[in-house]
Order: structure tokens, then C-alpha cells, then sequence
């Protein structure tokens, strides 16, 4: 566990095409059910500062406790996802550690010297920040808030996981029922 952001509760997966990830999550590996969003809400997102009109497909399962993130970028707006898939990677993009506000592991983040590569939020009580700190040789790290609608909606996925039979391996939610 890390000493200045704690556990990590998530996996973030950018892919580049998000129903082959899915199959090969659910049928090879046996994880899910999947919620799946083709066009996820994000409010205020910003890449490096500057406002960016991001369009993106996100997928969530639980495998134990850990959150299975798939995200597949559906525009060409700047994001960290765009910026992976362009240096050739496709795969473990980030980790995930969750807090009940994002104001202390950001100033946690500021204090060390941690720019942030892009911030949003979804719903109520759901702001998150990815750090800049892949240029290691390691994988970017978010700070997400659970609290509100978010955080109930991540506690839905993990009892999902908890008792899945196999059955309706992909679930769709939104505008694309």
C-alpha cells in the first residue's frame, strides 16, 4: 500500500476496441458482470488545465475487491487515454485510489510535485484527477471521489461481482439499453 495515496481500489484498462476487451474479460478470464457506458457522462473535463471535449466508452466489474476499469476513447480530444494509445500501449494505463474528497490527496499530490494530467467529474460526489506519474517507467495514478451517486453506483458493482452467476455477462446502462 502506498504510503502518501493509499490502496489501490482500481485497474484502468485504455483500449482500442472495448467489446473485444469485453468478451476476452468475461469469457477468458471469467470476470464480470460488466456495466458498460458508451458514452460515459463526464462533467468539466480537463486535459493539462485546459477544458476538452471528450467522448469515451467505459466498462466497470468487479474481480474481488479490485475494479476492472475498460475505457475506449471514441473522439480524438487530448486525453492521457489519446496519449497512450498514440505511443503505441494499449492496456494497464492507471491505478485507482478512492477518498471521500479529493482535497487532501491533492494537496498531498501538489506538495510533491505532481502535476495533474486531467480531472472531471461524474454525478454527484465524483471528481477524479490523474496524476502525471507514468514518466517512471510506471502507470499513471488516479485520485477518484466515491462518495455520492458514484460511490453507490461502485458498491452496485462490486455486490454484482460478489454473487454473478455467469448469466448477462454485459450489462448496458444509459442511452445505450
Amino acid at each position: 500500500m502506498s504510503r502518501r495515496f493509499g490502496a489501490i481500489r482500481q485497474n484502468g484498462y485504455v483500449v482500442r476496441d472495448i467489446e473485444a476487451a469485453l468478451h476476452h474479460w468475461t469469457e477468458v478470464l471469467g470476470v464480470g458482470p460488466f456495466f458498460y457506458i458508451e458514452r460515459v457522462p463526464i462533467e468539466d473535463f480537463r486535459y493539462r488545465g485546459e477544458p476538452s471535449a471528450l467522448e469515451a466508452s467505459i466498462a466497470l466489474a468487479n474481480w474481488g475487491d479490485l475494479q476492472i476499469e475498460l475505457i475506449q476513447q471514441r473522439n480524438d480530444a487530448p486525453s492521457m487515454y489519446r496519449d497512450f494509445l498514440a505511443s503505441g500501449q494499449e492496456g494497464l494505463q492507471h491505478v485507482a485510489c478512492w477518498y471521500d474528497t479529493l482535497d487532501a490527496p491533492l494537496a498531498e499530490a501538489a506538495r510533491l510535485g505532481l502535476a495533474v494530467g486531467q480531472s472531471g467529474g461524474i454525478g454527484e460526489g465524483g471528481r477524479f484527477a490523474y496524476l502525471e506519474t507514468e514518466t517512471h517507467g510506471g502507470t499513471v495514478v488516479e485520485i477518484s471521489e466515491i462518495n455520492g451517486s458514484k460511490g453507490r453506483f461502485f458498491e452496485h458493482v462490486r455486490e454484482a461481482a460478489a454473487s454473478w452467476d455467469g448469466s448477462k455477462p454485459i450489462r448496458p446502462l444509459g442511452a445505450n439499453r
